[in-house]
């Protein structure tokens, strides 16, 4: 259905176009990416100990249609391995022309969380197999809205001004894969700076984020029972578990440096939902390339860390005989649900890319990760298994 839906838009657009003489560009880029973990009983970036090309191979086409004085329309479709490939809709907007540095768009976009969101499926556009994912973690990368952008010069310094506005319902992963969630009010900016050789970056964004946990994965229901349990007597710490129209942000900075033979790049991002379980999570990484006769050699250091806050368990009970449930303990309880949310991780990963075509290129990439989680029996940090993983991809732009 999905498939019939895109290919009737697409056929609509073109004769449209036709009608009003409005030319109709495609272009499009595509990533055959395999991976397979080292070790048996592990799982990365959606690769266990057995080689697979579904979780990061994709093909996308993007049609895009000037309709004069200043008006665009454009529309991306997506096939990703790790939906069987089944074509769906990344984006779909509008862009009006203000003027020769102003554009006003609205629809469907890629929200501007990284630096390489613009592009973040787009594997020839940048040197790693995948951006860094212990920064590039976002459960969502699109929103429905609006967006002004703006294009300046300051001295010899290059801007680029971005605000949006909008929103964002669908399914993210915090328990389970598909927990529904809706961030509504999304309101942020984006400022760019740079020159030939350095480029930098800021953005705020914050909205009001709910996310149900109908689909906890837990058959003891631990977070939905402790939420009940709290609410009927202790309503400011269930109301600390649940995820209802809290306020969310999200702050990141970043910095590209081209010094010829090197390049640089660095992001470090916050994200924070108050007064929820959700961890605050902090992140960063550096990427070294070095270029060498028609390749780049990488490394890259990435570290992340999600900790919740806990303002409401010292008020709570250490014991009480529940009449249904029995002997409960829910300062234990409180304290346990909100540390299961911690986690530290650290990542290494060394890699290759070869520009061995002008509109492709070739990655390998190895990858170490170490996970150190919260243990509910321990009621510790503890240090998990090292997950590594080798993955390879061509990628082209056509």
């Amino acid at each position: 259905m999905k498939k019939t839906l895109a290919t009737a838009i697409l056929v609509a657009l073109g004769c449209v176009s036709a009608a009003s003489q409005a030319e109709v560009r495609f272009n499009g880029f595509a990533s055959i990416v395999a991976g397979t973990t080292m070790d048996e009983d592990q799982s990365l970036f959606g690769y266990s100990d057995g080689i697979s090309f579904k979780p990061e191979s994709l093909f996308a086409l993007q049609a895009s249609s000037d309709l004069s004085e200043g008006l665009t329309a454009t529309a991306q479709l997506m096939a990703r391995g790790e939906n069987d490939f089944n074509a769906e809709f990344e984006w779909a907007y509008l862009t009006y022309e203000l003027s020769h540095s102003a554009q006003i768009s609205a629809g469907r976009m890629r929200i501007p969380f990284y630096r390489y969101s613009d592009f973040l499926d787009v594997g020839y556009a940048y040197n790693w197999v995948r951006p860094p994912q212990s920064v590039y973690r976002m459960v969502f990368s699109t929103y429905d809205g609006i967006s002004a952008l703006y294009n300046h010069s300051i001295g010899y310094w290059d801007s680029s001004i971005q605000v949006v506005y909008g929103a964002y319902e669908g399914d993210i992963n915090l328990l389970s894969n598909n927990d529904p969630s809706e961030l509504s009010g999304i309101t942020g900016v984006n400022w760019t700076v740079g020159n030939d050789w350095l480029t930098a970056r800021a953005v705020y964004m914050m909205a009001e984020t709910s996310i149900s946990f109908e689909n906890d994965p837990d058959p003891a229901q631990t977070l939905n029972q402790g939420i009940a349990l709290f609410g009927a007597t202790f309503p400011a710490a269930a109301s600390g578990l649940e995820v209802k129209e809290d306020d969310g942000t999200f702050f990141g900075l970043g910095v590209t440096m081209d010094l010829g033979d090197f390049i640089i790049d660095s992001e470090i991002t916050s994200v924070e939902v108050d007064d929820s379980i959700v961890a605050t999570q902090e992140q960063f990484y550096i990427s070294v390339g070095y270029r060498l006769d028609g390749m780049v050699i990488y490394g890259v250091y990435e570290s992340s860390e999600d900790k919740n806050d806990d303002n409401y368990s010292a008020d709570l009970p250490a014991y009480v005989n529940h009449p249904v449930l029995g002997d409960v303990f829910p300062q234990a309880t409180y304290r346990a649900l909100l540390m299961s949310q911690d986690q530290e991780v650290t990542e290494y990963s060394l890699g290759a890319k070869f520009d061995f075509h002008p509109a492709a290129n070739f990655k390998v990439e190895y990858s170490i990760r170490e996970t150190t989680n919260f243990d509910v029996n321990t009621m510790a940090m503890v240090d998990q298994d090292d997950r590594n993983v080798l993955s390879a991809g061509i990628n082209v732009v056509f």
